[in-house]
């Protein structure tokens, strides 16, 4: 399947997955700890269960590594799964999270997208095809912002545990301890909107690697020199 195929079928699962989501926002939660502050709820496997049935019946026995069923399937291509993304704000009633999917290809991420059911908006992006956000009103879209200078940036990161927030409209982020699912659609909505990924050093991001910095090309290195001298 080509790009624009994948991507598709990204959107209509992780659109999938937000429907269940919102649906089940305001019933009682299931909440309990795969660690000492990871945690998940019935609202995950829900979502999961509904973008796994998307992908069983768009692309019967593709590989797909899923974040609560592990992986399954075999093939060069893999859908890569987070069915609720911020599932602590999720379990707490904070109104900030998502559901994610994305596609690989021999290791390399070629579609994703990630729903934010709450505010209605849909980022996809497709290897070569752009990124963009779309919401009721039509879609536009996304590119890097032109910040160059560290002082005048907005950057970002998360804590290593559990599920992340998506926090958008940031001119650079970084993080350690993540999962394939964390970065798999957000990697490629960054590079099809003109940023660059990588890891801490520079190096190319691997999905499995654990760490990550995105950014606008002119604050990349920037962001690269600090963490790597901090390392």
């Amino acid at each position: 399947m080509n790009p624009a195929a994948l991507r598709d079928i990204c959107i209509v699962a992780a659109e999938a997955g937000a429907r269940v989501l919102r649906d089940l926002r305001d019933r009682p939660r299931d909440v309990r700890f795969k660690g000492r502050t990871d945690l998940v709820t019935d609202a995950d496997k829900a979502a999961e269960e509904a973008v796994l049935r998307i992908l069983r019946e768009r692309a019967p026995g593709t590989k797909v590594l899923a974040e609560e069923s592990g992986a399954q399937g075999e093939g060069d291509i893999c859908f890569v799964v987070d069915p609720l993304d911020g599932t602590t704000n999720y379990a707490h009633g904070i109104p900030i999270f998502a559901c994610t999917v994305g596609a690989e290809e021999n290791g390399v991420v070629v579609a994703g997208c990630t729903v934010d059911p709450m505010r209605g908006e849909t980022f996809v992006a497709g290897r070569g095809l752009g990124a963009e956000v779309r919401t009721e009103t039509g879609s536009r879209a996304l590119r890097v912002s032109a910040a160059a200078e560290l002082v005048e940036a907005v950057l970002c990161t998360g804590f290593p545990y559990g599920d992340r927030d998506k926090l958008p409209r940031l001119d650079g982020f970084w993080e350690l301890g993540l999962k394939p699912w964390d970065v798999a659609a957000g990697q490629l909505l960054v590079e099809e909107a003109g940023g660059v990924v990588t890891r801490f050093d520079g190096s190319p991001h691997r999905l499995a690697g654990g760490e990550i910095v995105a950014a606008p090309p002119a604050l990349h290195p920037k962001m690269v020199q600090v963490l790597s001298a901090l390392r």
